[in-house]
């Protein structure tokens, strides 16, 4: 029987990951399909890892060809694909349980003839986070739209997050040029051909990225690569030369920020013999983005575009350098023009040569903007304290200036008393931008169930600057810690609109007030906000609740989850963490409805049952979470004793530990041993503190915020698999733990939580 779906693999040189890719793909929802894999060539055992699948599932076959590119082994994949519908699939990457049925279910209710879904990036490092090319494009559910509708299509440029009717495929004969960078003028013109597209917020792929993170010496900034990118782009530019204005101008806005920036980039690494080609390659396609896109561009692409026409290489290396190493991240100091001069230029290179006209170096008043962050939030004998950061961008802060914050609820404003103390600013310098504010609980009782947020003023020489606190970074600013005020009211603070920083009173809140373990139970008891309660469990993937029977006394509940049912109802979608998250909500009689709060100890709950575990634990905004996943080895405390930096946790004693680091620009990495010792209650891991210092910790990146090392846990099992240790959400709540080094402080280490997994950053 012929299947609906075809999935295209092409693969060359990823044995390492194709399996995985591969059973993710077999662990589809959606089970007609048909999955042709395309050997291109693969000098690896890849082809050995397809041929052991295809004999186990029907379902896959293999052709092998000689090593053509990627384009045409796609292209040799659909000509064998008989489904009606075409997806494509990288082989070193994952597509997600639900995602091909999602997307073949939505062009069958609508007609439309493809639809693309959102992304993750994902390695073992630093676990699953959003693509933030995927974001826009796919932030919201769309059905039968059009990039002339929706213009942030354009940045849509790869094939495997989307499923296609292959009668639309047929009919406009697409084939892949014989380059790298071959999606995007095909993804392109199917958005333009198509008469209605579908786009979903579900994550349907994940996109693989290498441990070390992006990298400027990637094959991206090779000569051939750059040639193809040049290539690629022009065929761009062919496709929307005659589109509707509003889709030219966003396909070579997204050129200008993507494609032009990297070969910008590509002058840091070049070699010499080869600056000339690049110099031409990148004047050939500046040459072609509208200028008044160019115009509108980061005051720093123009000072690159200006050295470019002017063929500067020298120059054109020094700022690729610079923005390579991390030169912009927080923005260059101004500094005065002349002496006893008013305005300000930006600190770039090139700054007062000739190639670049002048203008462009300098700074406006608007640039000076006030900028801010939340690094810790904990509780202090029943006071809330909140430290940050603020300062003025680009400006240096010093002892002449001025910190006012006021707590503002319901449009009152109340002030706040300020600690203020040196910490690092933007530019890596040791500053007067750090503060403290202390709440204590008749102020936070003045808070409502609106968001209260904190109003920041700073006043540097004649610039005043005012904004709400915001950018909150990780630990506890992300996973911040709630507490009671008095009897009924908890205060909760967190991530409130525009991402700033808020606290909430919750008054007399649906609430966890204990968890219990029998042999085959977690028996919760809780109390509700009204009388008979319900208590409802919502249903992963397909949505819905269900509800869980209760034993109830008046407003106290208790409600007894059987781990065997959980265990059965477990249903991930995520291909990578295989973990299954589900919420609690409580219903009233009068159609109340409360998300259960967490108020049952600063730990969590869990089992093990076979090769799972099953956990009770708090949401980023204080909830209670159930997780179902894999067992992974999870750290619950962390703690300096003495040289030592101590790690504990439960699940996982027969693992080794070691602290690793990536070396810059590749996947080798070196690993620091840890002492392990397992007792009844888990495992522990410590590491000298001398031993994460790196032996040659010379700063080199001009990056002002760069650490000399950043090291990540890792848990070995006795195979030899590896896998980044998680970290456990009570635990992030009390991060970063910081730990001065030598002597008179020489260094500065912070363990703090990343993306799910536990590093320490050494500056």
């Amino acid at each position: 029987m012929t299947p609906r779906l075809s999935v295209v693999v092409p693969f060359y040189g990823v044995g390492e990951y194709l399996g995985d890719c591969l059973e993710s793909i077999a662990r589809q929802a959606w089970t007609d399909f048909e999955a042709i894999l395309v050997d291109d060539g693969s000098p690896d055992d890849s082809a050995v890892v397809a041929k052991e699948f295809c004999d186990r599932d029907p379902r896959f076959r293999l052709i092998q060809q000689l090593n053509a590119g990627p384009g045409p082994a796609r292209d040799r994949g659909i000509s064998e694909a008989t489904g009606e519908y075409l997806a494509f699939v990288d082989g070193d990457d994952l597509v997600s349980r639900y995602g091909f049925a999602a997307l073949v279910r939505t062009l069958d209710r609508t007609g439309s003839d493809f639809a693309g879904g959102n992304a993750r990036r994902f390695n073992n490092s630093f676990g699953v986070r959003p693509s933030w090319l995927h974001k826009q494009p796919f932030a919201r559910v769309r059905h039968a739209t059009h990039v002339t509708e929706f213009p942030d299509l354009v940045l849509d440029r790869m094939l495997w997050n989307k499923v296609y009717r292959r009668s639309f495929w047929t009919e406009y004969g697409y084939t892949f040029p014989p380059i790298r960078y071959e999606d995007y003028p095909v993804a392109l013109k199917a958005h333009l051909d198509a008469v209605t597209v579908d786009t979903i917020t579900q994550a349907v792929y994940y996109w693989r990225e290498r441990e070390s993170g992006e990298s400027i010496t990637q094959q991206k900034f090779q000569l051939g690569n750059i040639r193809d990118r040049v290539t690629s782009a022009g065929m761009v530019i062919d496709l929307v030369e005659d589109a509707p204005p509003v889709v030219r101008r966003r396909t070579h806005a997204h050129l200008a920020q993507i494609d032009v920036l990297t070969l910008m980039s590509a002058f840091g690494t070049v070699p010499v013999e080869e600056e000339q080609h690049l110099v031409d390659l990148s004047r050939e396609l500046l040459d072609r983005i509208d200028t008044d896109v160019l115009a509108a561009t980061h005051r720093y692409d123009r000072i690159q575009h200006a050295a470019l026409r002017a063929g500067d290489v020298d120059l054109l290396r020094r700022l690729a350098v610079f923005r390579n190493s991390g030169g912009l991240r927080g923005g260059a100091r101004a500094v005065p023009r002349a002496k006893r001069s008013r305005q300000l230029d930006y600190n770039y290179p090139g700054r007062g040569e000739t190639v670049v006209p002048r203008r462009l170096y300098g700074v406006r008043e608007q640039d000076l903007t006030l900028a801010t962050s939340v690094r810790e939030v904990v509780w202090v004998d029943g006071r809330l304290s909140v430290k940050g950061t603020a300062e003025i961008r680009h400006l240096e802060t010093d002892r002449s200036s001025s910190l006012q914050i006021a707590l503002v609820v319901d449009d009152a404003s109340h002030p706040l008393e300020v600690r203020r103390y040196a910490a690092l600013d933007l530019h890596g310098d040791k500053s007067l931008v750090g503060f403290e504010v202390l709440l204590d609980p008749e102020l936070l009782a003045r808070c409502t169930g609106s968001p209260a947020h904190f109003e920041v003023r700073m006043r540097s020489g004649r610039r005043d600057r005012k904004g709400m606190l915001g950018g909150q970074g990780p630990g506890s600013p992300g996973w911040a810690p709630g507490a009671w005020i008095d009897e009924t009211n908890w205060i909760q603070p967190g991530p409130g609109k525009h991402g700033w920083f808020s606290l909430r009173r919750l008054t007399d809140p649906c609430r966890l007030i204990a968890v219990e373990q029998t042999d085959d139970e977690f028996v919760l008891h809780g109390r509700a906000s009204f009388d008979e309660p319900e208590l409802h469990l919502s249903r992963p993937v397909v949505g819905g609740e269900e509800e869980i029977p209760l034993e109830i006394y008046g407003r106290d509940f208790t409600a007894r989850l059987p781990i065997r049912d959980i265990l059965a109802a477990a249903n991930h979608d995520d291909p990578f963490g295989q973990r299954t998250t589900r919420s609690f909500r409580v219903h009233g009689p009068d159609g109340q409805q409360r998300v259960l709060l967490w108020t049952a100890g600063d730990s969590a709950v869990s089992r093990v049952v076979d090769d799972r575990v099953v956990t009770l634990t708090r949401s980023t905004g204080g909830y209670v979470n159930l997780h179902e996943s894999p067992i992974r080895t999870t750290a619950a405390h962390a703690v300096a004793e003495g040289n030592q930096l101590v790690v504990r946790g439960s699940e996982g004693c027969d693992v080794t530990f070691s602290w690793r680091r990536y070396l810059a620009d590749s996947d080798d990495h070196l690993d620091v041993e840890c002492r392990r010792t397992v007792s009844a209650d888990g495992w522990s891991a410590a590491v000298d503190v001398d031993a994460l210092i790196p032996v040659t910790a010379v700063k080199v990146s001009v990056d002002p915020l760069a650490a000399l090392a950043d090291w990540i846990l890792f848990a070995t099992s006795p195979d030899g698999a590896a896998h980044a240790v998680q970290c456990e959400p009570f635990l992030c709540s009390r991060l970063p733990l910081a730990i001065t080094h030598g002597p008179h402080g020489t260094h500065a280490l912070a363990v703090r939580p990343h993306a799910g997994t536990l590093h320490v950053e050494v500056r």
